[in-house]
């Protein structure tokens, strides 16, 4: 019986899959399924360290990128030294997910974007506008994100600009409410498609979807809000088109930035047409049946006993498929 600790904490559901409630879903889910799983919360490193010192385990899976205190919003790590991956890969401990360089990457979406541009792998145009940094020339409408959060935070309808001043006061939104630099991007109007990468090697799969919301819940652009995220507006369809195209651009992307065991690569199409990624999601979300990756699951592989059992098999792939990366099964 393979032991699977489960890290997460107060960022748990800013970070990464979501708060303690999905942890603990999670958990008895492996647990039924075989596993032998427990949480362990951390709020600094000196918890984590306590952690490590006193547990045993087989693999750990972390919702953590960093330890933090901060539940609302990810914001930018102050101590090099507290993201999580970094010890794993130095102690050689097995754990879920890309390793330390690549977490970094993709939760610093300026830096996914260049590594992906400069590969050759489709994304929007992008600018990295930090506080004192001069406002960048764009062509308008122009998107603004923040450049490091995940979960749609900071995303409305004012992150679309049709004008310098609008520009101006939502990067200022960014830098001084989010306290973090703000990514300033084309504006993506067509649809949205999400690619689920899921496993290594002869397990691994690419499941593609498109991100379906209805009308009467968007306001002026049909953009993901922060407030759309989470409560079950947002559903999974099975495309009728693209599906090679997405599948193959995620596939692109996942290789470049050496991604494993359970990643989302989120794209829109542009103006033109043309598929482009918007954000690579590290640690994507994990509660039942509303998150993205349960509903992507259950869309390509449906039990016949139901949503519940679908989760748990999808939880299994993902521990069972970094298992044999670490040659553990």
């Amino acid at each position: 019986m393979k032991k699977v600790l489960i890290i997460t904490g107060p960022a748990g559901d800013a970070q990464g899959w979501g708060d303690l409630s999905v942890t603990e879903t999670m958990r008895d889910a492996l647990n039924a399924n075989g596993k032998q799983a427990e949480i362990a919360w951390v709020e600094s490193m000196d918890d984590f360290h306590k952690v490590m010192n006193e547990k045993t385990f087989d693999i750990a899976w972390s919702a953590l990128y960093y330890a933090s205190s901060k539940s609302d919003i990810i914001g930018v790590s102050e101590d090099e030294d507290s993201w999580l991956a970094d010890y794993f890969d130095a102690k050689e401990i097995p754990y879920i997910g890309p390793n330390a360089l690549t977490m970094k990457q993709l939760i610093q979406k300026h830096w996914t974007h260049q590594i992906l541009k400069e590969n050759g792998v489709s994304v929007p145009y992008h600018h990295l506008v930090g506080s004192g940094d001069p406002t960048p020339d764009v062509v308008y409408p122009a998107f603004i994100k923040p450049s490091t959060e995940s979960r749609s935070v900071g995303i409305a309808d004012e992150s679309v600009a049709t004008n310098l001043e609008e520009l101006e006061k939502r990067i200022g939104y960014v830098q001084n409410d989010l306290q973090q630099p703000a990514l300033v991007e084309e504006y993506l109007p067509g649809e949205e498609y999400t690619v689920l990468m899921l496993g290594n090697g002869n397990r691994q799969e690419f499941l593609t979807c498109t991100v379906h919301v209805d009308a009467e819940h968007y306001k002026k652009y049909p953009i993901l809000r922060s407030d759309l995220r989470g409560v079950g507006i947002t559903k999974m369809r099975l495309p009728t088109e693209r599906i090679e195209e997405a599948s193959n651009l995620c596939k692109q992307a996942t290789d470049v930035l050496k991604c494993w065991d359970h990643v989302r690569v989120d794209m829109r199409v542009d103006s033109g047409g043309a598929l482009k990624i918007i954000e690579v999601n590290g640690i994507p979300g994990l509660k039942p049946v509303k998150s993205w990756s349960p509903q992507i699951y259950t869309l390509y592989h449906p039990s016949p006993d139901g949503e519940i059992k679908d989760y748990h098999n999808l939880l299994d792939h993902v521990v069972d498929s970094a298992l044999a990366r670490y040659n553990l099964i």
